[in-house]
């Protein structure tokens, strides 16, 4: 018997017939590969037999690359890859001509991991990079002219370019628990995007360390402030005088 034989990743296989059951239609049409949540540790290459699919959603699994034929899904317009392990995007990405959501949120993506190509995405409107280790933003991204929602929380950056802040349809940008300071709010190009408009759920095992401390933090921060709002007691109107009270008392004078 062979000594030292190297296994393959561990994780769930996903089948051609799996995936196919898999399949759901969204209310405006759309076919959608939901498998999220399943334990997948590599991209399942049994749906390149399903390139002619519009949404894929692969989501909280353990993936940690995205392969360099994703190109081959042309018609692809929906891609949710949050909560994975997810290190380097391809730059074949940048052939998605038609995709115009992108979620990344959650893996473990540097500066290097970002493509220049991420700006030939010419009909994106949003992108969500947050929970990341991202500290430099490739300006290619400042080309996406259709770019309405960027996530950008929770990350290592310092300055966002110009190029992008100025996006011409870009109205929201989550920004928030990033190193760089806060502009004066009449100094702001766009609104910023409220924090529970990216709320996640994952289990703990699914996070990174620095992550799982930042969530935990969170809960903390939210608690106390709970806390403190149940210990407020309902105000107390008995001196004041109400509107009929004061009625009755003039109501002679009225009828004078």
């Amino acid at each position: 018997m062979a000594k030292g034989k190297s296994k393959g990743p561990k994780g769930k296989k996903v089948t051609l017939k799996m995936a196919k059951n898999s399949m759901k239609i969204t209310f405006d049409g759309k076919r959608r590969l939901v498998l999220s949540n399943m334990g997948i540790v590599t991209f399942p290459r049994c749906i390149l037999k399903l390139t002619d699919i519009e949404e894929i959603d692969l989501s909280r699994n353990q993936i940690k690359k995205i392969p360099e034929y994703i190109e081959k899904f042309e018609k692809l317009r929906w891609l949710d890859l949050h909560t994975n392990k997810i290190d380097k995007i391809p730059e074949s990405i940048g052939q998605l001509e038609n995709l115009f959501y992108l979620n990344l949120c959650n893996n473990k993506l540097t500066a290097d991991s970002l493509p220049i190509e991420l700006g030939h995405l010419k009909n994106l409107r949003i992108l969500n990079l947050g929970l990341n280790s991202v500290d430099i933003l490739p300006t290619s991204i400042g080309t996406l002219k259709e770019l309405y929602e960027l996530g950008l929380f929770d990350n290592n950056i310092s300055m966002v370019p110009d190029k992008i802040l100025t996006l011409p349809k870009l109205k929201k940008l989550n920004g928030l628990r990033n190193p760089y300071s806060t502009p004066k709010e009449e100094d702001k190009p766009i609104d910023t995007i409220n924090r529970l408009d990216y709320l996640y759920l994952a289990h703990k095992e699914n996070l990174c360390r620095n992550c799982l401390r930042k969530a935990q933090h969170e809960r903390e921060k939210w608690t106390k402030v709970k806390n403190m709002t149940d210990l407020k007691e309902d105000p107390d109107f008995s001196g004041l005088i109400t509107p009929n009270s004061v009625a009755k008392e003039e109501q002679e004078s009225w009828r004078t």
